[in-house]
């Protein structure tokens, strides 16, 4: 078993088991909003008066009921097969969840099981124990609350009012990613973590196991790359954590490095094994697939370096959110599709924006050689209770995807959202570095923005957001290093926010350690609907046209500026400034906006011929 071959469906994708069953699709379903179901015993006998289709969020269309109202507290319940949860052998009986937003109450047969909060963590729930004795199937649960009003929670895009507006857009209450369960032996992995040092010739690692390990129990690790062996190593389980430091010979021959190094032009992935063991028997206890990427981020010189190389980014803002799903998704297809349509489309990154992406997005993005920003929905005030939420769900999203190569920087704060009175408020200065800190510490292996778009406090890249809406203009701005240091230096920046609040990050960008980016410009609207929402709005393909590839030329004549992101990606809603209208066609050409994105013009298309099959 390679993870690395993988098809993509599977919700865990850096820790694959082969045997698992998906628990998607038609569910019993039920509103709340009297909040009287732990009262009335729901999780026993609700009345469950409607089916939905998980892992669609009620206020989708594709959920089968599209209900976009005020409902902060939803039900849902299904059976599962006895021979699902098998538990032979001293077996345990796990149920996954990839995400629930925004609190979750998990029943089996009656038995309350846990208990989670973070709307976009994934969690996991060992049912052995509660599992009614002779019955063919069990009953499952769950209980998702969601206040719409709270601003408190990582909320996103997440609209506060019942009829959308601006940039937000409609609420996803319950659940919005795969559930499955698993059948794992007693001992059992719950955690990896791969981190490459390609300088020092080795893959640091880490297994974690569900408990304190019998004293005779070890772990194999193998690293290969197709069917050569670049490392093994067993070391006997003593804690529940155990360290690795897998040294790999054939990256000291620097020209052999390039072969097995990942990059978005070859995105090389190496499998990893591991296996848990009887130390004596050698018998194994479990077994997982994963993978990772050999390459290294960095910043310095003014440059964004992958592999110790200058690398300009060419990103574009997702997001993810479709018309149909919402922040759901189909599948694997159709996130396979969406990163091969923004790799022909001339991007080499991506930034998925106010969300964790699906970890299926991730795979496809490892695979196919496309770099993500790893973000989080933001709330949007500050509190003691907002401070709490937040850095628990950042913490888990972070070791969620640090494993993943493709993922290249983390931003935990965006345009001062959760944080709007940083400028002048310390403890929000605090909170920011704080957080940023604290993903340094979880990751110290990529450049974190610790808030991106203006007022800085201390950030490895300077992320400058400009809705200037013409190249001349933006061309005024950043078209000499001159201009430049004075935007960054200045009171009001361009959007009317000071792009630094603290010495540290002027520190940083005097010595040129933080490069500048782009990190969000654009914005134009294609649309003849006063109603729908852009930066500027033009009516006609061949405007659009002119004015996204002036802007696009503008920055890429920029000698400071090292990387943009264009927004955005789709239409979503009101918003109309994207790329794509939101049943996902081009409003130009695939090949012409390639080389609007690239600034040649190269043609490309897709294997498949079809530029929007990813919403198929």
């Amino acid at each position: 078993m390679k993870a690395t071959e993988q098809d993509g469906s599977y919700p865990r994708p850096l820790q694959v088991r082969p045997d698992w069953v998906n628990l998607d699709g038609s569910w019993d379903f039920a509103y709340d909003d009297a909040a009287r179901g732990l009262a009335g015993h729901w999780y026993q006998d609700g009345p469950f008066d409607r089916k939905i289709e998980v892992p669609y969020p009620p206020e989708s269309p594709a959920s089968g009921i599209g209900d976009t109202g005020f409902h902060p507290v939803v039900w849902y319940r299904r059976t599962v097969a006895d021979e699902v949860l098998a538990r032979d052998g001293g077996r345990r009986a796990l149920i996954h969840f990839g995400a629930v937003d925004f609190v979750a109450d998990v029943w089996v047969d009656g038995h309350h099981v846990t208990h989670h909060v973070g709307g976009q963590t994934p969690f996991t729930v060992d049912v052995t124990d509660v599992l009614q004795a002779g019955t063919d199937e069990h009953v499952l649960v769950v209980r998702a609350e969601d206040d719409p009003f709270s601003l408190e929670a990582p909320r996103g895009k997440q609209d506060w009012r019942e009829k959308t507006h601006g940039i937000w857009y409609e609420r996803t209450t319950g659940i919005w990613q795969t559930v499955w369960a698993e059948s794992v032996p007693a001992t059992h992995v719950t955690e990896v973590y791969w981190r490459p040092d390609v300088a020092g010739c080795a893959v640091h690692g880490e297994v974690t196991l569900n408990r304190l390990p019998a004293a005779n129990a070890r772990i194999d690790v193998t690293v290969s790359f197709g069917g050569e062996v670049l490392a093994e190593q067993s070391t006997v389980a003593r804690l529940t954590t155990t360290a690795f430091d897998l040294k790999i010979p054939a990256l000291v021959n620097g020209q052999d490095r390039a072969r097995l190094q990942w990059s978005p032009e070859h995105p090389n992935l190496v499998d990893i094994g591991v296996v848990v063991r009887d130390r004596d028997s050698g018998a194994v206890l479990d077994e997982v697939a994963s993978y990772t990427g050999l390459r290294s981020v960095s910043v310095g010189g003014g440059a964004f370096k992958l592999n110790d190389a200058p690398i300009y980014t060419r990103s574009v803002l997702n997001q993810g959110y479709r018309p149909q799903t919402h922040n759901a998704s189909t599948g694997t297809a159709q996130l396979r599709g969406e990163v091969e349509l923004l790799l022909a489309m001339g991007f080499n990154s991506v930034r998925n924006h106010q969300k964790a992406e699906d970890p299926r997005f991730l795979f496809w993005a490892d695979k196919l050689g496309l770099m993500v920003w790893g973000e989080t929905a933001a709330a949007y005030s500050f509190s003691n209770t907002a401070v709490e939420l937040l850095t628990r769900e950042w913490t888990d999203l972070v070791r969620r995807d640090r494993s993943h190569p493709s993922v290249v920087v983390w931003v935990p704060f965006n345009e001062s959202w959760g944080v709007q009175d940083i400028a002048a408020d310390a403890a929000q200065q605090n909170f920011a570095k704080g957080v940023t800190a604290l993903t340094r510490a979880l990751d110290p292996t990529r450049p974190v923005i610790s808030n991106d778009g203006w007022e800085h406090v201390d950030s490895d890249i300077m992320g400058i957001h400009d809705y200037t809406t013409t190249g001349p203009g933006l061309a005024r701005n950043w078209g000499t290093a001159e201009a430049a240091d004075a935007l960054v230096r200045s009171e009001l920046g361009v959007q009317g926010r000071k792009p630094v609040v603290d010495p540290l990050a002027l520190v940083k960008w005097d010595a040129g350690v933080a490069p500048l980016m782009m990190t969000e410009f654009g914005g134009i609207s294609l649309s003849a609907n006063p109603d729908d929402w852009g930066y500027a709005s033009v009516t006609s393909p061949a405007e659009y046209r002119t004015i996204v590839g002036e802007l696009f030329d503008a920055l890429r004549a920029a000698p400071t500026v090292v990387g943009f992101c264009y927004t955005q990606f789709m239409d979503t809603g009101q918003e109309t400034n994207g790329l794509l209208y939101s049943d996902g066609t081009p409003k130009l050409p695939v090949e012409t906006i390639r080389a609007i994105v690239t600034g040649t013009t190269d043609d490309v298309k897709l294997e498949t011929g079809a530029t929007n099959g990813w919403q198929d």
